[in-house]
Order: structure tokens, then C-alpha cells, then sequence
């Protein structure tokens, strides 16, 4: 498949990516575990079905040191006894985030509280920027159908 749009050869995007990998450097800065990053992103790219995405965070989580159990199982999470509490509430999250036309309401009142739980205000701040932001990036690369399966662990990083 090949992409619609070529983001490395448009003035325009070359401009907004300055901004964007910004973001995402503060977000992998931001104060989370990073295996909570990985599975946050990830499970956003899945429910978006970006494929760049999916085969982006599968491969840096998994050079950061996630095992494939928990990678392979974070669709089903729910179900799976292999992921924390923090985890869980930061999924539960980050589904009722991206599903917001799915749910009129938004992210419910006892799903935030169940987050609040186990992060401080900075690393909420920094779950509702991820979810947003990945969200975002999702969006970029399914309109303009981003090929996946070339990406280099740490290739925008």
C-alpha cells in the first residue's frame, strides 16, 4: 500500500511535525512508567485501527522490554490478569478518551476516579495529553493510509 500523502516531502507538514515531535518528546518525558505509555498507546492505535501505529508501539514497547504476553493480550486487557491496577485504570481511560463519540458523556465520573486512584494530577495530565495526542497522530496517518510494517524501533525518536 502506499501512503496518500508524503509528509516528509510537504513544506506544510515539515512545519506542523516540528510541533508534533515536540509533543511527543514531552509525552516521553512526561512522568509514567513507560511501559504504561507503550500500553496506552498502543491500545488507542487499536481501537483507531492505525497500523502504523499499532506496529510502532509493539516494536519500541517491545525493545523497551515488554513482553509479547502483555502486548498480545492488551486488546483483550479486560480479560487478562497480566497488567496492574495503574495499567488497567490508564486503558480504561484511554478507551473511554477515544471513544467519545461512542459514549455521549465523555469519560465517565467512576472511570476518572478509578485513575485518579493510582496517578497523581501531573500523570493524569500526562495520560489525557497521550490519549489525546495519539488520537491525533492516529487520525494523520489513517486519512492518508500510513503503510505499517517498515518502522525501526527509535526511528522517530
Amino acid at each position: 500500500m502506499d501512503a496518500r500523502l508524503n509528509y516528509l516531502a510537504s513544506t506544510t507538514a515539515a512545519k506542523a511535525s516540528k510541533y508534533i515531535m515536540s509533543a511527543g518528546k514531552a509525552l516521553k518525558e512526561a512522568p509514567l512508567p513507560a511501559a504504561t505509555k507503550e500500553l496506552v498507546a498502543l491500545r488507542v492505535s487499536q481501537i483507531n485501527g492505525c497500523a502504523a501505529c499499532i506496529d510502532m508501539h509493539t516494536k519500541d514497547a517491545a525493545v523497551a522490554g515488554e513482553t509479547s504476553v502483555r502486548l498480545n493480550l492488551v486488546a483483550a486487557w479486560r480479560e487478562a490478569t497480566v497488567f496492574t491496577e495503574a495499567e488497567r485504570a490508564a486503558l480504561e481511560l484511554a478507551e473511554e478518551g477515544t471513544r467519545v463519540a461512542d459514549a455521549a458523556t465523555g469519560v465517565s465520573d467512576d472511570v476518572w476516579a478509578r485513575a485518579a486512584e493510582h496517578y497523581d494530577e501531573e500523570q493524569l495530565t500526562a495520560l489525557v495529553i497521550m490519549v489525546s495526542f495519539m488520537n491525533m497522530v492516529n487520525r494523520l496517518n489513517i486519512i492518508t493510509q500510513q503503510p505499517a510494517g517498515d518502522y525501526v524501533p527509535g526511528q522517530f525518536h
